[in-house]
């Protein structure tokens, strides 16, 4: 054991109080921090170097508590917290909003044309399938089976909601039009995310109490945690995709926009990652990473064999995944 940094700074849990929202909203914009998708292999792999020597009682010499908590953020940006395995580099949430600002963009320039809505929902489910795989809650693999269903399930889904919305919406504004693409977006978030987190509903997640101990897996904790996964992926999407269609269908009747009607695209992509670079970590932020649940909530026989074990346990933890 050495240097002067003290043992005891808690890097298990974030910097900031995650029981407000102001506190995990800090958390999250460091989380979902783009910059960090530039880090190469030997930044990673030192940083995690770096809390595995903390948590053994190892302080390298000079190490600051800036440098601790930034190596922190760092290992927890690119490693899964359950499985501690590298997460894929679109899947992790740096990359969500260089990845969801060019297909959300895309997305809803080229919404007219049955090819191009059957293509840019494909794309978006498929880097939804990889988020939702790489964010996954606990430690329980998914079969190829598994995968397959949720990914041809959640495209399916989608690319018939928009195709089936575009053809209610030829005959009214071109602005409701426009909002067809969020339709589809939440809707396949409503498919996805439980389908590609479906093994987590037949076996569970992992629960712990405060202090991390492991109890047990809990479907019904995987369930309140997919459900607020929905919810949070889908508020996400929303200034994204329902703010720049006011801007856009403004600006496409200027001169400028038709004398250059190819600026269309890129203007709507930077509008769509302008509005994601806030929306990502508040939306993140809206429920506690580490949740809770009461006891009396859990599936019988596991309250039977935690009010045995522990029958002043009241409340029990879960990663929520993201």
């Amino acid at each position: 054991m050495s240097g002067e940094l003290p043992l005891n700074i808690n890097i298990k849990e974030p910097r900031w109080d995650q029981s407000t929202f102001v506190g995990r909203a800090n958390h999250f914009f460091t989380v979902t921090d783009p910059r960090n998708i530039l880090l190469t292999n030997e930044q990673l792999e030192n940083a995690r170097k770096i809390i595995h020597d903390y948590r053994q009682g190892v302080v390298p010499p000079g190490l600051t508590e800036n440098e601790l908590w930034r190596a922190k953020y760092i290992y927890d940006s690119a490693f899964h917290p359950d499985t501690g395995e590298k997460m894929i580099l679109i899947g992790r949430m740096s990359a969500q909003v260089p990845m969801n600002m060019t297909i959300t963009g895309c997305m809803m320039t080229f919404y007219r044309t049955t090819p191009a809505v059957l293509f840019w929902q494909w794309i978006n489910q498929s880097f939804n399938a990889v988020v939702n795989y790489t964010n996954r809650s606990g430690d329980a693999p998914l079969t190829v089976k598994e995968l397959g269903t949720a990914y041809v399930s959640a495209t399916t889904g989608a690319v018939a909601t928009a195709l089936g919305l575009n053809a209610l919406t030829k005959h009214v504004s071109p602005l409701i039009g426009r909002f067809v693409p969020f339709a589809a977006v939440a809707a396949a978030n409503c498919i996805n995310i439980p389908l590609m987190r479906q093994r987590e509903l037949k076996v569970g997640i992992p629960i712990t109490d405060e202090n991390g101990n492991r109890l047990g897996e809990s479907a019904n904790a995987a369930k309140q945690a997919i459900m607020q996964v929905v919810i949070s992926r889908i508020l996400m999407a929303a200034p994204g995709m329902a703010i720049p269609p006011f801007i856009m269908n403004t600006l496409e009747k200027k001169a400028f926009m038709k004398r250059f009607p190819w600026m269309s695209a890129p203007i709507q992509v930077g509008l769509v990652g302008f509005c994601l670079v806030f929306a990502t970590p508040l939306c993140c932020a809206l429920f506690p990473q580490k949740s809770s649940m009461s006891v009396t909530s859990l599936e019988a026989d596991l309250q039977a064999k935690i009010q045995e074990r522990h029958p002043e346990l009241q409340r029990v933890y879960f990663n929520k995944g993201l």
